[in-house]
């Protein structure tokens, strides 16, 4: 998985199923559930710790006044919710180090 590539759920699946050696039917079921918890979490308000690799949070975004960039008219901006991600030390250190040695 090295380069420009994007990492598919099949991807997970397959890593899944050398790593832990489940079966090739099992493993989208782990995947797709453990994708599932997380989003459920989320739609919840609650805040996903994944420790060694980061914090999935979901913030609320009050109203404003924004500009639309082709017209420059003011438009208002509704509230919403908006997730964020803070990646662990440990994922930047280990992303950091890939980088410096490739």
């Amino acid at each position: 998985m090295a380069g420009q590539q994007t990492v598919t759920r099949a991807d997970l699946c397959e890593a899944v199923h050398d790593e832990v050696g489940l079966s090739r039917q099992e493993c989208p079921a782990l995947v797709e559930r453990t994708l599932e918890l997380i989003v459920e979490s989320l739609e919840r308000g609650e805040t996903v710790k994944l420790s060694g690799f980061g914090v999935f949070q979901v913030r609320e975004k009050r109203a404003r006044m924004g500009r639309n960039p082709k017209t420059g008219e003011p438009a208002a901006i509704n509230p919403r919710r908006v997730i964020s991600f803070r990646a662990s030390q440990i994922m930047k250190s280990r992303v950091h180090d890939a980088v410096v040695e490739a």
